[in-house]
């Protein structure tokens, strides 16, 4: 059975939209929108990775390691600043977010 490359376009499409519709839908839980933006991640790296294999170069699939890369990074920063924040607040919602900055 052959995959043409549409499908997974379709595929990739999808998982960049539902991160969208995760930010869009949910602006209470950090956490959620935090999750929602790897899943945009993921989307954009399956992307480079399909472009990579079908266009037989491997430069797509070194960017999209190198955004894996930094998108592990970003995540673990900002959990533990939301950890340390909820520790010192005791709650984690985005409208008290605010209260960082002084």
């Amino acid at each position: 059975m052959l995959i043409n490359q549409n499908e997974f376009l379709v595929i990739s499409s999808t998982l960049f939209f539902i991160g969208l519709f995760g930010i869009v839908l949910n602006r209470k839980n950090i956490i959620l929108m935090l999750m929602s933006i790897e899943l945009m991640f993921l989307g954009i790296n399956f992307n480079f990775i399909i472009f990579s294999i079908f266009l037989d170069d491997i430069l797509g699939q070194i960017f999209a390691f190198f955004i894996l890369t930094v998108a592990a990074a970003e995540s673990a920063i900002g959990l533990a600043i939301l950890v340390i924040y909820y520790r010192i607040r005791g709650i984690i919602t985005v409208e008290f977010i605010n209260l960082i900055k002084s």
